[in-house]
């Protein structure tokens, strides 16, 4: 298919996906300046989201990100307690994806004007889900920018907020996951998202505006489950699940994992494909139903189910492949820890993504 940038996207995956492989390339020609010190790369690990630091017999990874434009949201609805699960969310699973469990994050808040309520709830929701994926916040700082930081007019502040979390290798793994080990016929396991998690609200929130207007998000929501949410705001902030915990307990459990993706900008294809090493491909044919409210949006918005997969999860939060005949107790091990978790699909011998749902086969090179 045809992954060119999308009017109402706003911005292209391909640029993205372009600039960040040149700035991945500038970094790991720093790698050099600490070989055999304490503190050196691995050098095997290209593609993902998190990288490992070696400290001796210590493996440890490291991951950042942010929240991005699901910001917005916060300062239009005045609510920002559960913005932290969307932060840990983001640098947490990167590394459990590797392998890595996490452990510690530092983060920082970049505000025009500070509000000291607005930061207490943003750190109340940012300890909840902390203690939820048993990480510890060990640093942070809060810089005041002025102008230099925009967002929604009227907020009681406009912000932005990134984290740096840091992780130890599983003692179960010999070598970060990466899908290097993964072959023709292991099965993939899904892990459902009831939430946009913090992706792909560009397109979202430029659909809304072409359809409601400046305040869409007072518009009143009308998906399927609209006894959970009143408008179309509180349908998009609904936070992240942090999926750290339930593969620390997979891993606890000596279940065999040979690659994890976790799906975050680029959909479904674009983050799997990162773990399809060696010419493999795959084939997706039982994942989990799109949220309701991403499928309202694609049939009030007129988006395309080739552009929804690009750009979302479609209810698909993490893609893990295991061997096959471990498949079964891997989706019951998740149910164990409070996660719905089903048997998604397989691995194929040819390269190339390919999707079965129910708005027909997309397949994605």
């Amino acid at each position: 298919m045809n992954n060119a940038q999308t009017p109402d996207a706003g911005y292209s995956i391909d640029l993205g996906n372009a600039a960040s492989k040149n700035a991945y390339n500038w970094s790991k020609k720093t790698f050099a300046t600490r070989a055999g010190l304490p503190g050196e790369p691995a050098r095997d690990l290209d593609g993902g989201f998190s990288n490992e630091i070696r400290f001796g017999q210590e493996r440890l990874g490291i991951s950042s990100d942010g929240i991005g434009t699901k910001i917005e949201l916060g300062e239009r609805l005045d609510k920002y307690d559960t913005l932290g699960y969307d932060l840990v969310a983001m640098t947490a699973d990167d590394l459990i994806a590797a392998g890595f469990v996490p452990t510690n994050l530092s983060n920082i808040i970049d505000v025009n004007t500070l509000d000291y309520d607005v930061v207490d709830e943003m750190m109340r929701g940012l300890h909840d889900a902390c203690q939820f994926s048993k990480i510890a916040i060990t640093g942070g700082e809060i810089a005041e920018l002025g102008n230099r930081i925009g967002g929604f007019p009227g907020a009681r502040m406009n912000f932005n907020w990134c984290s740096t979390a840091i992780g130890v290798l599983h003692p179960s793994l010999d070598k970060p996951l990466s899908g290097a080990t993964a072959q023709a016929g292991d099965a993939v396991v899904a892990l459902r998202s009831p939430s946009f998690r913090s992706n792909g609200y560009s397109l979202a929130r430029k659909t809304l505006q072409r359809l409601f207007g400046d305040n869409w998000h007072t518009a009143p929501y009308d998906g399927t489950d609209a006894d959970q949410y009143a408008t179309w705001g509180e349908a998009l902030l609904a936070p992240s699940l942090i999926y750290a915990p339930a593969l620390t307990a997979v891993l606890d459990a000596g279940l065999p994992l040979r690659g994890a993706a976790h799906i975050t900008g680029g959909g479904v294809a674009d983050n799997f494909k990162r773990v399809l090493k060696n010419g493999l491909g795959a084939v997706l044919d039982n994942l989990f139903a799109p949220l309701p409210a991403m499928q309202r949006l694609c049939e009030i918005g007129g988006i395309s189910p080739e552009t929804a997969y690009l750009y979302w999860n479609m209810g698909n939060g993490m893609l893990l492949v295991t061997a096959p005949e471990a498949a079964e107790a891997l989706v019951q091990q998740l149910a164990q820890s409070g996660y719905q978790a089903q048997l998604a699909g397989y691995l194929t011998a040819e390269a190339g993504v390919t999707l079965r749902v129910a708005a027909g086969e997309l397949k994605y090179e």
